[in-house]
């Protein structure tokens, strides 16, 4: 799935070739178009890498740690800008690897895994349930149970024949 861009293809190109066929500058053209130059930038660097399928909007991906550690090498190295980086890897938001700086300025490599992403999954369902014991039970342990039930029972019924009594004194008599 695609994200939806800001600009199209078509006016990217258009303000690529303008500024390659009339030798105006990256400021002039963002200026007169309405757009930050830093984006004009951005794409002519992935027209002139990859040509107009390094304009045309990217999916959404997950990167490798070793991918993420070998851009960040390379910028550390000083051969490399961010924006440079970004484009030489593919990488289409230069803030994707400003994070991953971030993140491992941080917390080392362990900031650059993967995390799951979205609502966590529940893993068991039936957390409250009891869960039935597969041995049987032995003669004492259900006369106990039973035992158990059968005074709940009495319990239940006493109480309900307290509530009807109390009912029955609540309502006054008609003589």
């Amino acid at each position: 799935m695609y994200k939806k861009e800001k600009f199209s293809i078509d006016f990217k190109l258009n303000c690529i070739k303008l500024h390659i066929s009339s030798h105006r500058s990256i400021a002039s053209i963002a200026l007169e178009k309405g757009f930050n130059e830093s984006n004009l930038r951005k794409w002519l660097g992935f027209y002139k890498k990859y040509g107009i399928s390094g304009l045309k909007p990217s999916k959404n991906r997950s990167y490798s740690l070793e991918f993420k550690l070998k851009v960040l090498r390379s910028i550390e190295s000083g051969n490399l800008s961010q924006r440079e980086a970004c484009i030489r890897f593919n990488i289409p938001a230069q803030s994707t690897v400003l994070n991953w700086q971030k993140d491992y300025e941080k917390n080392g490599i362990l900031g650059l895994e993967n995390n799951p992403r979205g609502r966590l999954k529940i893993m068991n369902d039936n957390k409250g349930k009891k869960k039935k014991s597969e041995q049987f039970l032995t003669r004492e342990q259900e006369l106990l149970l039973e035992n158990e039930r059968l005074r709940a029972e009495i319990d239940y019924l006493k109480k309900l024949d307290a509530l009807a009594l109390a009912n029955k004194k609540q309502k006054p008599s008609k003589s």
